[in-house]
C-alpha cells in the first residue's frame, strides 16, 4: 500500500461492537505501513460538532427526527470541510468513526413513534452537506444487538435508551444501507474475539490495497 496516497477509511455499526478498538488497530496498521493518521469521530471533532454532539446524545431531549438528521449532517459539515478535508489534501489519512453511513441508519428506523426520514433523501441530503467527500473504505463491524448491548457500561445515552429492538432494527439497516457508503465495503463478524476481528479487518485492508494496486 502506498504512503504516498491518504486513505479515507469509516468504521461503522450500532454501539457495543468495538469500533474504538478496532480503530486504534487500525490505525497502527496504517501507520506501519508509511501512513500519517488521524482519527475523527463522527458528530464530533470539530468544536461546533463536540457541541452539537452533546446536544444530541442527551437522554432527555425530543426532537423530531428530521430535526436530528440536520443537526447531525450540519455537525459532519463542519468536520469535513475544517478537518477531513484539509487532511486528505496534506496527504493523512484519515480513519472516521462513524459517518454518513450512520446518519441515514439512525434517522430512518422508527423507534415506535417517533417519524421516520425516508432514506434516500437523507443520503442526498449527506451528500450535498459531505461536499463531494465519500469513504474509499466502509468497515461494518457487525453483531446482534443484544450481544452489542451487552457489552454496553454505564448509563445508556438517548440512542442506546431506545431498546434491543430498536438497536436490531438498526443493525439491519446498517447491513442494508451498507452498498450505498462506499464504493469498497466489508462487513467484519464483531461478535467473536478482539484479535480475530482485528485479524478480518487487516485481511479486509490487504484485499483492498491489492484492488487499488491491479
Amino acid at each position: 500500500m502506498s504512503s504516498h496516497r491518504p486513505l479515507f477509511i469509516t468504521v461503522d455499526g450500532i454501539d457495543g461492537v468495538g469500533k474504538s478498538t478496532q480503530i486504534a488497530s487500525l490505525s497502527g496498521l496504517l501507520t506501519d505501513r508509511g501512513h500519517r493518521c488521524l482519527l475523527t469521530r463522527d458528530p464530533g471533532t470539530s468544536e461546533i460538532g463536540q457541541r452539537l454532539r452533546a446536544l444530541l446524545l442527551e437522554s432527555d431531549l425530543t426532537m423530531h427526527r428530521r430535526t436530528e438528521a440536520m443537526l447531525f449532517m450540519a455537525s459532519r459539515c463542519e468536520m469535513v470541510e475544517s478537518t477531513i478535508r484539509p487532511a486528505l489534501r496534506d496527504g493523512v489519512s484519515v480513519i472516521s468513526d462513524r459517518f454518513l453511513l450512520a446518519n441515514v441508519v439512525y434517522q430512518s428506523i422508527g423507534d415506535g413513534g417517533a417519524e421516520m426520514v425516508d432514506p434516500e433523501l437523507l443520503w442526498k441530503l449527506g451528500r450535498l452537506a459531505n461536499g463531494g467527500i465519500q469513504p474509499d473504505l466502509t468497515l461494518l463491524l457487525d453483531m446482534p444487538a443484544a450481544a452489542a448491548l451487552a457489552r454496553i457500561k454505564g448509563p445508556r445515552d438517548r440512542m442506546e435508551s431506545r431498546g434491543e429492538g430498536y438497536l436490531e432494527r438498526v443493525r439491519q439497516a446498517f447491513l442494508e444501507q451498507l452498498p450505498q457508503s462506499s464504493d469498497a465495503t466489508v462487513v467484519i463478524n464483531a461478535d467473536q474475539p478482539v484479535e480475530s476481528v482485528t485479524a478480518e479487518i487487516e485481511s479486509a485492508i490487504a484485499d483492498y490495497a491489492a484492488c487499488q494496486s491491479g
